[in-house]
């Protein structure tokens, strides 16, 4: 009996100590057919509004580890031609060689290079986020907003993030280019 307890003790001890994997997750984008996270961005109009947009395609993972946030990464690609803005000709000027040049360079790229833990589930993703061709280093503030089962037997952890970036910084010509965009990300995961 006393070897029993002996044994029971160091089988719990090792698992209490032993590190705490990273999982994987799919964010629930185009290929998974949920699309239960969106990529969307605004800007001024002119300077008396904002001007909405979004896109409709991209995929993505992440990997997260609870015991250690900072151990996490995320990676994400945008296809640039499923840009829009609800206007037809305005959304065809940006794909065109003046903003995104879409069709040289059809798609976007996030991959992160470092997480910076803040309180109550907040912090900030660094990495580097390639438009045009041209890779450029962004900080994304990011906020957990939960995790848990899903009413289909598997498991979801949801992000939402917030970034600004100026597109002339990667090469987009024309001269409202200069202004401007703040993207919001509102992502959701389905564990692997």
């Amino acid at each position: 009996m006393k070897k029993t307890l002996i044994g029971l003790a160091m089988a719990a001890s090792v698992a209490l100590t032993a590190p705490a994997v990273a999982e994987d997750y799919k964010i629930d984008g185009t290929d998974t057919g949920g699309m239960h996270a969106v990529i969307g961005f605004k800007t001024k109009h002119l300077g008396y509004s904002w001007l909405h947009g979004r896109f409709d395609k991209f995929t993505g993972s992440f990997k997260f580890d609870e015991a250690n946030p900072a151990a996490s990464s995320v990676t994400v690609n945008i296809d640039t031609t499923s840009l829009n803005t609800n206007h037809v000709k305005r959304d065809e000027h940006l794909r065109s060689a003046d903003f995104f040049d879409a069709a040289n360079h059809p798609a976007a790229k996030f991959e992160s290079t470092a997480i910076e833990v803040g309180g109550d589930g907040k912090g900030t993703i660094k990495g580097n986020l390639t438009i045009r061709g041209v890779t450029k280093p962004v900080e994304i503030a990011v906020e957990h907003i939960g995790g848990g089962k899903d009413p289909w037997g598997g498991f979801r952890r949801g992000f939402a993030g917030s970034a600004s970036i100026v597109p002339a910084d990667f090469g987009m010509p024309h001269a409202i280019a200069k202004q401007t965009v703040h993207l919001t990300l509102d992502i959701e995961g389905v564990r692997q």
